[in-house]
């Protein structure tokens, strides 16, 4: 307290000063006459002179902050439209494969991939059906568009499928409408090869292929593709037929397992 009043008596013309201009400015600021009005007119002015840089700065700020908020919510929005153009493909491709096995006298068990095959000599998928499903090894394994493969090892709640791809792979087919047979293996790019046709069958580029019933596997008529190209081996009796396969196979998600047919099945 002693400190303070030292202080005060120290700094007491000062005080008096500040004290007598505030005074002074209060009177001055309330008196109502044309002069102060103008006094008052040209310091509000100057008020806003100098607060319009401050004011600037600060609305700045704001909008920087306002621009990071629409970019987070300009990202949440794709994100959302981005998941729901995702739904829809995934809603047509289920509303596919239920049209296709209500339209098959198959008796047939879906799967949904669930990882790619471990087995790094082999190319396959793993599929979430098992031996409690009444998946077995060796039944074939296909899509709306065409065989994609088949089970080779299962387990009770998982099954890994051999795919087409696979250089070990062979699958006997027939071409329509010739009738042509012959057994068909992986080419690359989408393609299957088909070797073993005779080579007096007529065939056209766009004949339909599909399996040809010799397979305890593969029901007769299933669809794998179709003809690409013709080639005639020199000094052969057979053609050599470049097959088209419909599926992509690094983009389905969705399987159908052949469990049995009608007549295993009565």
């Amino acid at each position: 307290m002693r400190g303070l009043y030292l202080a005060i008596v120290r700094n007491r013309d000062h005080l008096l000063l500040v004290f007598s201009l505030l005074i002074s400015s209060y009177f001055l600021l309330n008196k109502d006459n044309p002069s102060m009005r103008v006094i008052r007119g040209k310091t509000t002015e100057i008020v806003a002179f100098i607060s319009s840089p401050i004011i600037w700065v600060k609305s700045l700020m704001y909008l920087k902050e306002e621009n990071g908020l629409l970019r987070e919510k300009n990202l949440i929005l794709s994100l959302q439209i981005e998941s729901m153009l995702n739904l829809q493909i995934e809603n047509n491709r289920l509303l596919g494969m239920l049209d296709f096995k209500r339209q098959t006298k198959l008796y047939l068990k879906p799967a949904r991939v669930v990882n790619k095959g471990i087995q790094p000599n082999l190319l396959s998928i793993v599929i979430d059906v098992g031996t409690l499903d009444g998946v077995e090894t060796n039944q074939a394994v296909l899509t709306p568009k065409g065989v994609i493969g088949k089970t080779i090892e299962t387990g009770e709640s998982a099954s890994i499928v051999q795919l087409i791809t696979d250089v070990n792979f062979r699958l006997s087919v027939r071409v329509l409408p010739s009738g042509a047979t012959g057994i068909l293996r992986w080419l690359g790019n989408d393609k299957g090869q088909v070797r073993e046709v005779q080579k007096n069958v007529e065939i056209n580029i766009g004949d339909k292929v599909i399996t040809s019933g010799f397979s305890d596997i593969y029901p007769s008529g299933l669809p794998v593709g179709e003809v690409a190209g013709v080639h005639d081996e020199r000094g052969s009796f057979q053609k050599i037929l470049n097959i088209q396969l419909p599926n992509d196979m690094s983009s389905f998600q969705h399987v159908f397992i052949i469990v049995g047919e009608p007549n295993d099945m009565d």
